[in-house]
């Protein structure tokens, strides 16, 4: 696997991750007052960091997201442990990653372009 396709396949798998995080986002703020839920989120960046240590474009190429409970955040009387403040954090840290990764695929895809045209 060449080295453009490794960076294709990490820009694509990111953009999958945030779209799924997007996902959950929306899905813990439309359940912020629903008894006893409890907040999902994505774990991928640490699943990428893996595959990258392990040296292993094929573990990168498979890489997909998990959905996860945290369970790290302060539950409330009613069991919910979703905070609003923090699913807008989460919405905006997400929204940016998301646009860092739309313009790294526009780059790459112009150093494409550009190779093509050279040859």
């Amino acid at each position: 696997m060449s080295k453009t396709d490794v960076v294709f396949d990490l820009i694509t798998a990111g953009l999958r991750a945030e779209g799924l995080r997007q996902k959950a986002i929306a899905n813990n703020i439309a359940n912020l007052e629903t008894p006893g839920y409890r907040r999902v989120d994505i774990r991928f960046e640490e699943l990428v960091a893996k595959a990258i240590e392990a040296g292993d474009e094929a573990q990168i190429d498979e890489l997909d997201p998990q959905v996860y409970h945290p369970m790290i955040t302060r539950v409330g009387s009613n069991g919910n442990d979703v905070s609003l403040e923090h699913e807008v954090g989460e919405m905006v840290q997400n929204t940016l990653r998301h646009s860092a990764l739309v313009k790294l695929l526009n780059k790459r895809l112009q150093q494409v372009a550009l190779a093509m045209q050279v040859q």
